[in-house]
């Protein structure tokens, strides 16, 4: 009757007739129906409604004998479940892996192909807490899409690519995927893939992690600009997920350019947001607030941040990043002790997780600290060890911060002409962003070492 008479209200809330269809017994067309009410939930942004949806779908599936036809609805569950989980979770959600997992156990036996490319897509996207992980399955899409004629898939291969290859230390590999990226995505044929893959728009994804690499190779300029185009493509799509990352990233753009107030701005718009639409945060945002009052001076609230932030389950995400902001700001205020082990703590991290991207900062935290601590051959000796990590990755920017902190530390000790040698090929190098903060700090070096 419900779908015969009443096919409006099934269409308005379609799990009104998947709790009928359960109780009647009439399994796979429950779960079907479960599955259906799940996604229009999904479509509303009504992730943890929509969760709920697809774990009675599933437990409708749990004492059915397995069969193709049965195997691929559980597949469809589990997928739709993972793309929820992670909106509201984040990069973290055990929760979400499994889902993904399974998923991809019963493509692999049923030989489908999409539902296989979707299933390790999100695995790559929550694998992303160890980036040997996320790699791996990086490796994989690429190798999937090979000659692939499907644009959708090639670009979303070059997506998860992009990613693991910038937090793993690979910042020009990650410029080169994100390009390749840029030319592929349309964002009329491919605004359904943040339904499919991450929960986040593929173009809006290329432009923060594009400009993040900018930044890191070198482009501030560059990054900023990109970093403000990404925002306007966000918010014409109006895909509040996507512009949470987006503002996110432009916060982390701020920071990294030494504007501490327009880095706050944006963080408090992503939070408003994420608190409005119910979002997970693909970063603690208290990580961001913590560097920012540091840059400010706030040495006791920017530490309670961090510290915070450490200390919480999503803190584990970017951890190293977070030792790095944590280790900068107790240097600032003089913790040389506490500092250095921040730093080495981070370290240890970067090495387990293999978020390398931060490997040349934290060993430039860790050699300030010991320079604090009197301990300055060791110091100089991080100092190196940063500027060679820094060179092979072509991080130009991570180079500039070490090669100042040498220069510095050579300057104290009366070696000012070395200082100089050094410091003035890298900072001639550079070619825009004079006004940012790191550029200022190394001009000046430069001018007092004359």
């Amino acid at each position: 009757m419900l779908e015969q008479h009443f096919a409006d209200l099934v269409e308005r809330q379609p799990e009104l007739l998947a709790h009928h269809l359960t109780i009647a017994g009439d399994t796979e067309r429950a779960a079907n129906q479960w599955l259906k009410a799940g996604e229009h939930a999904a479509g509303r942004l009504a992730h943890i409604e929509a969760i709920r949806h697809f774990d009675r779908g599933l437990a409708t599936l749990a004492g059915v004998a397995e069969t193709p036809t049965r195997d691929g609805l559980e597949i469809e569950l589990q997928l739709a479940r993972g793309l929820s989980l992670f909106t509201t979770e984040g990069f973290v959600s055990a929760a979400a892996a499994q889902a993904y997992d399974r998923a991809r156990e019963l493509a692999e036996r049923r030989g489908d192909a999409r539902q296989l490319f979707t299933a390790v897509y999100g695995l790559s996207t929550v694998a992303s807490g160890r980036i040997v992980d996320g790699r791996r399955f990086s490796d994989r899409l690429l190798q999937l899409t090979a000659g692939e004629a499907d644009d959708g898939l090639r670009l979303q291969a070059h997506h998860s690519a992009w990613t693991t290859c910038l937090f793993g230390g690979e910042p020009v590999s990650a410029r080169e995927h994100c390009e390749a990226g840029k030319r592929l995505y349309d964002p009329e044929r491919h605004g359904s893939h943040r339904l499919l893959y991450g929960g986040h728009d593929p173009g809006v994804c290329a432009g923060n992690i594009g400009a993040q690499a900018e930044w890191v190779l070198g482009y501030p300029e560059k990054a900023l600009a990109i970093g403000s185009e990404t925002l306007i493509l966000a918010e014409r799509n109006a895909h509040p997920f996507s512009l949470d990352m987006a503002l996110l990233h432009k916060s982390m753009l701020h920071l990294d350019c030494g504007e501490p107030e327009l880095a706050l701005q944006k963080l408090g718009a992503a939070e408003a947001l994420a608190a409005e639409q119910r979002l997970g945060f693909i970063l603690h945002p208290q990580f961001l607030r913590g560097a920012a009052l540091s840059a400010q001076g706030a040495f006791g609230d920017a530490t309670g941040c961090l510290r915070e932030a450490l200390a919480s389950r999503l803190g584990a995400m970017l951890r190293p990043y977070g030792l790095a902001l944590y280790s900068d700001a107790l240097a600032r205020h003089g913790e040389h002790a506490a500092a250095l082990a921040a730093a080495r703590e981070g370290l240890e991290a970067q090495a387990e997780t293999g978020w390398s991207l931060w490997e040349a900062e934290l060993h430039r935290l860790e050699g300030i600290a010991l320079f604090g601590l009197n301990r300055p051959e060791e110091g100089q000796i991080a100092f190196e060890r940063a500027l060679r990590i820094a060179r092979r990755q072509q991080a130009r920017s991570y180079e500039l911060r070490a090669a100042t902190s040498l220069a510095r530390l050579w300057g104290q000790h009366g070696r000012r002409a070395e200082a100089r040698d050094l410091l003035e090929p890298v900072y001639g190098w550079f070619t825009e962003g004079f006004d940012t903060a790191d550029l200022k700090e190394a001009r000046a070096l430069l001018d007092g070492l004359r």
